[in-house]
């Protein structure tokens, strides 16, 4: 009960840090293309990466594990905003900025996931 209390409290953080990731990164850049969910994605990928190579070993307790992970990490990133910016995108046609956000972001966010595991490796 009280590890799902943590997640939900996490998850709760994790989503205001992505609003908060998010409208710095509008504010500073007037480009239509979604710059800030590209950032939030790859980076929590890079994290979550980090986080499950770390978890493998005994430097994390499981619940921690998961308070992060799923927790914060769930919250902070979102493949249902991604997918909704590549869909304006295309009925914008832009198509271009719709395959960039649709593949790049996934083939990014895999690479982030695989350089996090390995940073993991080395702690």
């Amino acid at each position: 009960m009280i590890t799902a209390l943590l997640v939900s409290l996490a998850g709760g953080l994790g989503a205001a840090t992505r609003f908060g990731v998010d409208g710095a990164i509008r504010a500073r850049l007037s480009a239509s293309y979604p710059w800030g969910t590209t950032v939030i994605n790859i980076s929590g990928s890079l994290l979550l990466g980090i986080l499950t190579s770390v978890a493998l070993g005994p430097l994390l307790p499981p619940t921690l594990q998961v308070v992060v992970g799923a927790g914060f990490l769930g919250g902070y990133t979102t493949f249902s905003t991604a997918s909704v910016e590549t869909l304006r995108l295309a009925q914008q046609r832009r198509w271009a900025g719709a395959a960039a956000n649709a593949v790049g972001m996934l083939i990014s966010a895999v690479a982030a996931a695989a350089v996090g595991w390995w940073i993991g490796t080395l702690l």
